[in-house]
Parts: structure tokens; sequence; C-alpha cells
């Protein structure tokens, strides 16, 4: 989330109806906060970290492809699977989760060395027989929403498509056992039934060792092809925000300019009564005294002119192009030593000084011969230990 604190400013009132769909504006006090979101579907706010986790429950046929396959039709080789995992999404379009999948597989064997049911094979003589195992496979998946990541989020999208990849630890539950790693791959395809629920349906393939099931054929590798049906539930707090800018304005302290320039004009009118009536070198004295001391505060790493800025700057140069055209303002930029490179902050009090100048100059039609600039780069704290208010140019009459 993006924060600007901006010191001057004088109304909120002129926002654009653009805008005005998307965008909320509080007030607490002293502190007025706008906040405008971003129409970018591929821009959400970053959850913390027990956000948009989820558990998962399913269950479904599987087969596996071993070294008999020949032998016993795929049909004979269909078993029951159950999925339960745990996940968590950290974007819209990534996400891990940690996941148990097992029951049993069916295949063949030969001279019942490994499992055997002890049911022969038909057709192939003694010596074959139907084998069937329990094991487990535990595994972490790396998830990609394609949904998301393709078409941007959308909140309640009815069909989410998301490809995963994990990398696990199969074993057998009973004797000869055996385990090894396995490599997965799926396509999980989500239905959306309300905002805590979803449907799936997950298919996957695996690869294991080839003796994973006891026995070692002529192939490197098992495998298991699998499809589940299942139930996701997303604890809260689940979804993410729209991308947002917070802005706040200090109503005290534009209240307080606003004070001091009123000072300024009753100031000036009674300079001008003065000179009026013959006191002129009193009056270009106390011109020269009341005319100076402007501050306007640019946001962090900022350059540019906020239409406050502008209002205020545009009432300085009233004050000035009415008063003794001798007099010389010095506009001096300064940047927060705290934060950026000496040279980034040498380069922004110059840009922000050369901001002020122009402005004065070609928008506001103040002589550019009673003005000049300078930059001192990155100061410490000048005003009430605040850094914020060191990012500023002064602007003072000599």
């Amino acid at each position: 989330m993006m924060k600007k604190s901006i010191f001057a400013a004088l109304t909120l009132a002129a926002a654009s109806p653009a805008l005005a769909q998307s965008e909320q504006t509080t007030q607490n006090g002293d502190i007025t906060e706008k906040v405008e979101y971003t129409d970018d579907k591929y821009k959400v706010e970053t959850n913390h970290f027990w956000d948009n986790w989820f558990i998962t429950v399913g269950a479904g046929p599987q087969v596996m492809f071993g070294d008999h396959d020949k032998q016993v039709g795929f049909g004979k080789r269909i078993s029951p699977s159950l999925d339960i995992a745990v996940g968590k999404w950290f974007t819209p379009g990534v996400g891990m989760r940690l996941m148990y999948n097992g029951l049993s597989l069916r295949g063949a064997t030969r001279w019942g060395e490994a499992h055997s049911t002890g049911e022969q094979v038909p057709d192939w003589g003694e010596g074959m027989y139907y084998s069937k195992f329990k094991y487990y496979n535990v595994r972490a998946d790396v998830m990609f929403n394609l949904s998301n990541l393709f078409c941007g989020y959308k909140e309640k999208r009815i069909w989410n498509s998301s490809f995963y990849a994990g990398v696990g630890y199969m074993r057998t539950w009973e004797a000869p056992t055996a385990g090894n790693i396995t490599l997965s791959a799926g396509w999980l395809n989500s239905f959306r039934l309300c905002d805590a629920l979803d449907a799936n349906i997950d298919l996957r393939a695996s690869m294991v060792d080839d003796a994973i099931d006891g026995e070692i054929g002529g192939s490197k590798f098992d495998g298991l092809l699998g499809a589940t049906v299942g139930l996701t539930y997303k604890f809260k707090r689940r979804g993410w925000d729209r991308s947002k800018t917070v802005t706040r304005y200090d109503n005290a302290a534009i209240n307080d300019m606003r004070a001091q320039l009123n000072k300024l004009t009753e100031e000036n009118e009674r300079l001008q009564k003065a000179i009026a009536e013959g006191n002129q070198k009193a009056a270009e004295v106390a011109v020269r005294k009341v005319a100076s001391g402007s501050l306007i505060v640019f946001a962090m790493g900022q350059t540019e002119l906020s239409n406050e800025a502008r209002v205020n700057l545009g009432m300085l140069a009233e004050v000035i192009k009415s008063s003794d055209s001798n007099t010389v303002y010095t506009i001096t930029g300064y940047s927060d030593a705290g934060t950026g490179s000496k040279k980034r902050n040498e380069q922004l009090s110059k840009e922000r000084a050369q901001a002020v100048f122009d402005c004065l100059t070609k928008e506001f039609g103040v002589s550019a011969s009673q003005l000049r600039m300078d930059y001192k780069g990155g100061v410490d704290n000048m005003f009430y230990d605040d850094p914020r208010l060191s990012r500023a140019v002064i602007t003072r009459g000599e």
C-alpha cells in the first residue's frame, strides 16, 4: 500500500467524476484521508501470512502402470484414492499445498512374490497373480492459477483453472515395504459454490521408482494416473483487495498557512496605504519582511507540485507582484537526508526548486528578475524533528 503525506492542501471537493466511483474520503479530526482504487485487475493488495489458507478433501479412481500392464487389463488396475491437502495462495496466481494421497494400488505379480491376492491371472498360466497393496504419498505442490495469471483476478469467477507440479515421498504399508521419491503434475479445476467453498476436479499423473510394487521389471519407473472430485474450504481472510493509493491531508496545517497568507495580504494593504501617505521608506522595509517565508512540501521522492501547492504559490505570487519590485526572493530546494543517496537528494532538491520557480514565473507571471534559485541537497530534519518537512522548497525575500 502506497501512502502520501501532503502538508499543504486546500480542498478535496473538486474530485473528478471519473474517479468518484473508485475513491473514498474520510475525515478524522484534522486529518482527511482519500483512498483511490485502481481498476487494474492484475494489481491487488498483498495479504498477511494467515490470509488465503485452504483445506481440500477429495476422492476418486486411480490406475497404476507397472511391469504387467499387458497381463492385467486397465479396469482390473483401477483402485480408490483419497486426497487431503492444506495450502495457501500467496498471490491470486501462485500458491502451495501439502497433500496426503493414498489408500491402495492394484496390479499383478509373478510367482506371488509381492503383494499377491492369491488369485491367479487367467490366460497367463501359473505364476501370475493379481496384486494389491496399501500405500501413502506425501508431497508438496507449487500451484499456478492460470485464470488469474492470464485473465486478471476476479473474486467471483465461477471456474478457475490451475496447473501444479510437486515432489513427494511414496511408501507401501505392507511387506515387502518400499519407499521412494515421487514426481507429480496435474490440472486442478475449481468451481465456486460460495465465498468459502469450492468444488474441485483434480487430474494428476505421478512417477515413482519401479521397485515400489515389490518387483523390478524392465522399466525404470512405475506410474500413477488419477482423478479425484472434492471440496475446498477457504479460511478467512479470503480473497484480495484492489490496489489503492492513500493520500492524507493535514487540515490544521492548511488552515495555518491560509491564516498566514491572510495576514500577509492585510499587511500589504496597510503598507500600500502607508505609501500613499508618503511613508514609502518604512513601507519598503516592512514589505521585505512580510513577503518572505513560504514553505512548499513534496511527497517522498517526488518533484511534481500538487494542485494544493499551486494554490499556495498563486497566493504568494500575488504578494510578490504587489510588493517592492526590487525585492529578490530566494527559492531554496531541500531533500530528506534520511532517505536516498547523496546524489539523488541533490538532484531532488534542485528539481523541486526548479518546479517552484517555473510555477511562479510561467503560471503566475512573477518576474524572473525577482527570483533566485538555490538547492541544498539532503538535510537533517529542519522543523519539529519531522523528516517530511525537509522534503520542501522554502522561498524567502532578501
